[in-house]
């Protein structure tokens, strides 16, 4: 049963529309994935179904009596002695009249919070930002809405919380009880929870069903087609150019109906546009690093009596990609500040390498003065940076983050989220360093950037710390991480989240003490150790490419099957010669098409297995 149609839905602030005849129908129980570029307009879009903005034009249907909740991407939660009591106020169950409905949903709210691991009469100023995010999902599921609307809902959860929603999700979708719509740049998530994917690209909302990376397989090929045809239609409107302009030729013609089709052509390609382009990352790993860079000994420290990290060892060394995984307040910033030598211990002992400079990413944002501009982050004093060994203007190097030239005089307190990521990205890049510390990078960066970041991080050759809840981009990412057990305890395990989740122990195992450092004269010798050291991942992209590779070459061959069939029976070449021609150009594509398949099938099954 439809839910919501919107049909020919129109948009626009400023110049260019967000949506632009852009038409919707959401089915019951189904749970649609938004994805598209920062700055798109998924929020406003959401804002809309949620009754919040009115369309320019165009009409939104929705069934009578539908029920919607709506969870932001900054929920705001009214003051109040509680959580319990603030929850009640922002979903107005107080002013509920049927007395036995209003008792039902109180006491769907508190089961709710104790689903996500929230204390129900906890004080609500106490509640951190990830508290306040799981408080008011546990009260629109209490709802009991038919359609859910969730902006950037893993934004401020740890993974813990993340696999909560999931289940949630899952759960209640698969009866027909609620229907979702989701904005998320979360891969994995999107993998585990989307039924659809829906792209609001330049207006325009394309749907694809499955999950994300049934998704992109789609997406990739429809990208190509336009991409061909654009050219085409460039092509074939230069032409036309080239014979208006010749003036005479055109008047003594007199082909009034040539001209008039040159003017829809220009008219045609003034309307195109053109997809965004993507953030241009390059790091400048400096000078290198002495081959250790930090030594934990039996390291420990406590606050307020509460310990953080108890006993614990490691070596982290030259070109190390180290993942940190743990819930919100296990101690993640703690440890990388033990590590980095910001910090004492307790106890134990820190040794740091040599030659070190680092660049430090924090998700908080602090090291950005609101009131300086664009430029002064980046390049305070002076119009030019230095990157790689090259001197860039300001301007110039900006662009490469996405910020156009009336922007980079702008304000940081005027910028988006999204934004003020991609401009600490850019300071951070704009200086030599060979180790990176990047806290919760992926906050706010939309997919195509993620994956050039992660396609950059990989070829980057310092050292790298990651803490982040993005299980995809741990993944694609690091080559060992560091995970909170509980009790301030940490262990280490080689590869990235999915390697972590198949070797942690069981839950209610014991977690053992961990036992001192070896030597290094031990250490070189351990078969186990320089395999992980070595470990080579695939981005997310390459395994999605290789995924696809064998179906591809095995539809190749099989075309190429048919095609010698065809060409070597009775009377084949007694045709017309135009056929023959095209059939022999087929048939050389696809042979070329084939080797270049298989060569890049063995170049990334050697990649994926050289670990």
């Amino acid at each position: 049963m439809t839910l919501l149609t919107l049909v020919d839905g129109q948009l626009a602030y400023g110049m260019l529309p967000l949506l632009d005849r852009a038409s919707l129908a959401v089915q019951e129980g189904e749970r649609i994935g938004l994805i598209g570029r920062n700055g798109t307009g998924k929020s406003s879009l959401l804002s809309v179904i949620a009754g919040n903005a009115p369309l320019d034009d165009g009409e939104l249907r929705a069934r009578d009596g539908l029920r919607i909740a709506a969870v932001e991407q900054e929920p705001s939660l009214p003051d109040a002695p509680t959580l319990r009591e603030s929850l009640a106020l922002r979903g107005h169950i107080s002013a509920t009249h049927d007395e036995r409905e209003r008792w039902r949903t109180e006491a769907r709210l508190v089961e709710f919070l104790h689903r996500f691991g929230i204390e129900a009469e906890a004080a609500w100023a106490d509640a951190s930002g990830g508290e306040r995010k799981r408080a008011a999902l546990a009260l629109a599921f209490a709802l009991q809405p038919d359609l859910l609307l969730l902006d950037e809902p893993t934004n401020h959860l740890d993974i813990d919380g993340i696999t909560l929603l999931e289940a949630a999700l899952l759960k209640h979708s698969a009866s027909g009880a609620v229907a979702s719509i989701i904005v998320t740049h979360d891969r994995f998530f999107l993998d585990r929870v989307a039924t659809r994917i829906v792209e609001l690209d330049r207006g325009v909302l394309r749907s694809y069903p499955g999950d994300f990376s049934t998704a992109e397989r789609v997406k990739a090929d429809q990208l190509a087609a336009e991409d061909i045809a654009n050219r085409r239609f460039d092509k074939f409107w230069a032409q036309e150019e080239v014979w208006i302009r010749k003036g005479v030729e055109a008047r003594r013609t007199r082909n009034e109906g040539r001209v008039r089709r040159l003017e829809m052509l220009r008219g045609e390609r003034s309307a195109r546009r053109e997809r965004l382009g993507n953030v241009r990352l390059a790091i400048d790993a400096g000078e290198r690093s002495g081959k250790l860079v930090a030594e934990l000994d039996r390291v420990s420290k406590s606050f307020g009596g509460r310990a953080i990290v108890k006993g614990f060892s490691t070596r982290i060394a030259r070109g190390d990609r180290v993942g940190l995984i743990g819930a919100n307040g296990a101690g993640k910033s703690t440890l990388i500040k033990l590590i980095l030598g910001t910090l004492a211990p307790d106890a134990g002992r820190v040794r740091l390498g040599t030659n070190v400079t680092v660049a430090y990413f924090d998700q908080l944002r602090e090291q950005l003065d609101p009131e300086c501009t664009v430029a002064e982050v980046v390049s305070p004093g002076s119009d030019w940076v230095e990157v790689n060994g090259a001197r860039r203007h300001v301007l110039s190097y900006l662009g490469d983050f996405l910020f156009p030239p009336r922007r980079v005089k702008s304000p940081v307190k005027m910028l988006s989220g999204g934004e003020r990521n991609r401009l600490l990205l850019a300071r951070m890049f704009a200086r030599p360093a060979n180790l990176l510390v990047l806290d919760e990078p992926t906050n706010d960066l939309d997919i195509e950037s993620l994956e050039l970041l992660e396609q950059t991080l990989q070829e980057y050759t310092g050292t790298l710390l990651l803490v982040s809840h993005d299980r995809a981009f741990l993944d694609n990412v690091v080559t060992q991480t560091i995970a909170a057990e509980g009790g301030g305890f940490w262990r280490e395990y080689v590869g990235g989240y999915s390697d972590w989740l198949a070797q942690r122990p069981a839950p209610g195992d014991a977690v053992a003490v961990p036992c001192p450092l070896p030597k290094p004269a031990e250490a070189a010798s351990s078969p186990a150790a320089a395999p992980a050291r070595a470990r080579v991942k695939l981005s997310y992209k390459e395994q999605r490419e290789l995924d696809a590779l064998p179906a591809g070459i095995e539809a190749l061959e099989t075309e190429q099957g048919a095609l010698a069939t065809r060409m070597s029976g009775a009377g084949y070449y007694t045709q017309d010669a135009r056929i023959i021609r095209r059939d022999q150009q087929r048939a050389e594509e696809i042979e070329a098409s084939l080797m270049e398949k298989l060569h890049r099938w063995e170049s990334l099954e050697g990649k994926a297995g050289s670990g």
